[in-house]
């Protein structure tokens, strides 16, 4: 496809993901299904347009006022792909595919030099502004929710926990995010899995003994395709996020206990658990859903892993057994999702305030079950996608109001006796660290999702 047809593209989906709010990969797939012509790399590079179409969706929108899928389409490619006005210009009007003719409004706008100064080159006579962008708000004065790139209504509880600093930190959200890497040391080491990875340019990250990362390509380029190489077929290397690696970490030294990973899903989390784990001990694998379960038979097959049971509802099979017996319970609850806006930022754009107050009570309900299977002196670890208090302070407060047995515990201190946190990692994570002892990671300081991870250790 040429430039002027997959432009179309781009349009015509993101102008269905508005209509239909539907998840963007869904809008994507139903234009594929639509359009078989499109080759993978087609696939791929208006699925990327899409992507960073989102991202910025509102700082791309001040900058081409108005927030129209044509207008982010057109934004991304010339201020975050770096197309020239003439490439975008030839590729509008070329027969049969171009989106139509640039006004003169919007050649003005896509000549500009930054799209964080709309102000320049006559922007503001050029198209009708929309109302969400008022004369007052632009440049340096535009509100946190437009050069954070979030909706407006989620300000109070994103300043909530980022205060002035709001705009800034979240548009590191709105960049795209790397490929991390967890190396499998059930099936090889540091320095084989490395030595596999040059290929695809991986390279290690100090901050964990075992986590590898290939920087995210510029933006028309293909990401590599990790899960086709030896390496990941062989069970050497697994795709993690890095906080999500540190947060396997804070389950702590667990070689030959009985741990439980009650929200299990897909087993990333899980199959670090068993590697740390060393294949010792018992690890019990659940999900309310069993579908969310299936992928993590295969998985685990492929990682090597011997010293895990599967526990799966659609098999009538239960946790009840389970109760009071379990050194450590990994809970990774359910959540908005808010820390993987980099990968998925269609997402914050379909986020309620109703789905919010959902997942907030879905949070207390687990957190309630998951603490009757702590044995005494045991722990359980916390851990959301997400950076905001309504999702963990408050639910932890909730929590401990009910259940005085548990408490706190630095979750810096057992992720470093997990073995895999460095030296250079554990400087990484300190300044991470809240009062109570949680870390909350954001992609300003670490490079990673924004995850919250905390340790309550029951101590009758």
């Amino acid at each position: 496809m040429r430039l002027s047809g997959r432009l179309s593209a781009a349009i015509e989906i993101l102008s269905d993901f508005d209509t239909r709010r539907i998840p963007l990969k869904t809008a994507i797939a139903d234009w594929g299904r639509s359009n078989r012509y499109a080759g993978a790399k087609d696939r791929a590079w208006i699925s990327g347009l899409c992507l960073d179409s989102l991202r910025k969706k509102h700082t791309l929108a001040a900058a081409m006022g108005n927030d129209s899928p044509r207008a982010l389409a057109l934004g991304a490619l010339r201020f975050s792909w770096d197309v020239s006005v003439n490439e975008l210009s030839d590729a509008a009007v070329e027969e049969p595919h171009g989106p139509g003719a640039l006004t003169d409004g919007e050649q003005r706008i896509l000549k500009t030099e930054n799209p964080s100064f709309p102000a320049k080159a006559g922007i503001q006579e050029s198209l009708k502004l929309d109302p969400g962008f008022r004369q007052g708000e632009r440049q340096h004065g535009q509100p946190g929710h437009v050069t954070g790139d979030f909706p407006e209504w989620l300000t109070p509880h994103i300043t909530r926990v980022f205060g002035d600093d709001a705009g800034r930190i979240m548009s590191v959200f709105a960049e795209r995010a790397d490929i991390d890497l967890r190396i499998n040391t059930l099936k090889a080491t540091p320095e084989k899995a490395l030595a596999a990875l040059k290929p695809v340019k991986g390279e290690a990250v100090p901050l964990l003994t075992n986590a590898a990362r290939i920087a995210a390509p510029d933006p028309s380029q293909k990401a590599p395709a990790v899960t086709i190489i030896p390496a990941f077929n062989k069970g050497w290397v697994e795709v993690q996020d890095l906080s999500s690696q540190i947060a396997a970490a804070a389950a702590g030294a667990i070689k030959g206990l009985q741990v439980l990973d009650y929200c299990a899903g897909g087993g990333g989390k899980t199959l670090s658990l068993a590697a740390m784990m060393d294949n010792t001990g018992q690890l019990y694998a659940y999900d309310r859903d069993p579908r969310r379960l299936k992928p993590l038979y295969a998985r685990a097959k492929r990682a090597g892993v011997r010293n895990l049971q599967v526990r799966s509802p659609a098999g009538e099979e239960t946790v009840d057994d389970l109760a009071g017996k379990m050194d450590v319970v990994f809970v990774d609850a359910p959540c908005s999702g808010a820390g993987a806006w980099r990968r998925h930022p269609d997402t914050k754009w379909r986020l309620t305030d109703k789905q919010l107050a959902t997942r907030m009570s879905e949070q207390d309900v687990v957190l309630r079950e998951a603490a009757r299977f702590v044995k005494p002196g045991g722990r359980m670890i916390w851990v959301t996608c997400s950076f905001l208090m309504e999702e963990n302070e408050d639910r932890l407060a909730a929590f401990f109001e009910e259940h005085q047995e548990f408490r706190m515990q630095p979750a810096l201190d057992e992720i470093a006796a997990s073995g895999v946190l460095t030296d250079e990692g554990r400087a990484a994570l300190e300044p991470l660290a809240t009062e109570e002892g949680a870390l909350r990671i954001t992609p300003d300081k670490l490079r990673a999702d924004g995850f919250f991870v905390a340790v309550l250790q029951r101590h009758s």
